[in-house]
Order: C-alpha cells, then structure tokens, then sequence
C-alpha cells in the first residue's frame, strides 16, 4: 500500500509536502545489519572474480609437478592440488564460474517465468489451468533432480549447466509471477488504465509489472545462492564445469579422493561457498524486510 503524503503550510503559505512517516527502502536495508553483512559478503566474491584476470596471481590452469598437494604456505595459501596448482588463484577464478552461472541462471528463469506468469495471472481461464498443470508437475519434482535430468539431456558443460538450473527455476517464477499479477490487476489504477482504452500488453508491462517486480528482485536474489549450490553440485558430478576451467564444485570433486593426504585441499572451496551462499541469503532476506511496505 502506497504511503500517504501529507501537506502542510510553510510560512509563506505554499503547501509543501510532509516527510513521509516511514523510510525508505535503501534507508531500512542500510539499517539492517544481516543485510550490510550479506551485502559485504557478495561484494567481496563480486571482486574476486572481477580482479582475478588483474591481479598477480598464479596461472589457475598450469600444472606443477613439483608442488603436488603441497600444505599451506607463504607461497601457496590455501596449498595446492593434485597437478600441483595453487588453490588460490582456483578459488579467484572459481568465483567468476559460480557468479556468472547464478547471474546466467536467474536471467533464463526471469526470460521465461515472468512472460508465462503474466500470461497465466492476467488471462485465467484454460491459459491459467494449462500453465498451472505444467508448473505444478515440475514443482512435484525435487529442484536438485530436476536440473540433474536436464543438465544430463543437454550435455556437460557451464553453459548446458547454466540453462538447467535455469530452466529448473521457471516454475518458481512463474508461480511467484501469477500470485502477484492476479492481487494487482484487481487494483484501481489497473481499471482506471482499462477505462482509458489501454491493451492488454500495455497494461501488463507498464502497470501491473512494475508493481510485481519487488518479490521478483528478492526471489532472484534468494535463487543467486541455489544456483551457486546446484553449479557446485552439477560440477561435483561432472555435468557442470569441465577440468582443467576452475570451480569450486569440482575442486570439491578432486579433494574427496585426497582427504587423508591432502584435507586442505577441500577447505579453501567448502568455505567459499558456505560464504557465497550466505552472503546471498543474507542480502536477499534484508531486500525482503526493505521492500515490504508493512515493515515501518
């Protein structure tokens, strides 16, 4: 619900507008202080994976056999792995892999929820009942397995991975898309849009999108860290990135068959993304908490 703005006099007897009784939504998500957390968790990856190319770090593809599973060190932070590269600059560049596969992700699942959302909220009828079939049989399925199953028809790679998760999502959208299309269109301003001659199309892109778009940013927000879960987990399978291109599921992959000999080579990529994935929930509950208008 839309504030209310008050007017009062100033001295010179123009009417101005009153503050406005509540704050707005950047001043409560600077406020909160998950989301500052969240939100400083993300930016940190963010320039990981901007400055790797820039900074001096080792060549994450180069294999030295003279450093095979080294332990941490000056030289080597987080040590190295089995062909002897160092789990830094794998962990740098693994971070470009995992942000460009949730950004890629969430794209394909807006491309193809919002349109059919739309579609299904605003018309009803057999429209609403065939899109709702389809999205109801894919949410039957668990979201791990469903990706599983289009990452296996497509082939393995980071792009067949990236449509997978993404299409795995469509139905989260397009559920989220329908709910809020079917609250706003009963709205006045909707009817008023109607009354003056406007189309269908116009008035689903300029009247009623806009007013949906709050859930949408904090749901893609909130799939940023599953998606970075299911590249990890389809890479850790083989389905995702492919060797020697770094990701931080499929160093996990390579650490597994040298937990006696070499642990540390599972840290450095466990904790990063237990962090990415934090930051991200954090920062998408805080947009959550910004955006409700009944938060004062």
């Amino acid at each position: 619900m839309a504030d209310v703005i008050l007017e009062t006099s100033s001295p010179t007897g123009a009417v101005e507008p009153a503050p406005r009784p509540r704050r707005s939504a950047l001043a409560k998500l600077l406020r909160n202080r998950s989301a500052l957390i969240g939100g400083t968790i993300v930016l940190v990856f963010v320039l990981m994976a901007v400055l790797a190319p820039l900074l001096p770090l080792a060549d994450p593809l180069k294999s030295n056999f003279l450093a095979i599973r080294k332990p941490p060190s000056e030289l080597h932070w987080f040590g190295t792995d089995e062909l002897g590269r160092d789990q830094v600059s794998r962990l740098f560049y693994g971070a470009q892999t995992s942000l460009l596969a949730g950004i890629v992700s969430v794209l394909i699942a807006l491309a193809v929820g919002i349109p059919f959302g739309l579609l299904s909220g605003w018309y009803g009828g057999w429209i609403d009942i065939a899109i709702s079939r389809v999205t109801e049989a894919m949410l039957a399925c668990p979201f791990l397995i469903l990706a599983i199953a289009f990452a296996a028809i497509l082939g393995p790679s980071l792009t067949n991975a990236m449509i997978a998760i993404g299409l795995s999502a469509v139905p989260i959208f397009i559920r989220l898309v329908r709910g809020q299309v079917m609250s706003v269109k009963a709205e006045d301003f909707v009817e008023g849009a109607r009354a003056v001659g406007a189309r269908d199309l116009r008035i689903m892109f300029v009247h009623v999108l806009p007013n949906t778009m709050s859930p949408i940013v904090v749901q893609s927000t909130l799939f940023m860290a599953q998606a970075i879960i299911l590249e990890a987990s389809l890479s850790f399978l083989g389905l995702g990135q492919q060797p020697p291109s770094p990701s931080w599921g499929q160093m996990l992959n390579v650490a597994k068959n040298f937990m006696e000999q070499a642990p540390w080579m599972s840290v450095a990529p466990g904790i990063a993304i237990f962090l990415a994935v934090l930051g991200f929930n954090l920062l998408g509950d805080g947009l959550r908490d910004a955006l409700d208008p009944k938060e004062g």
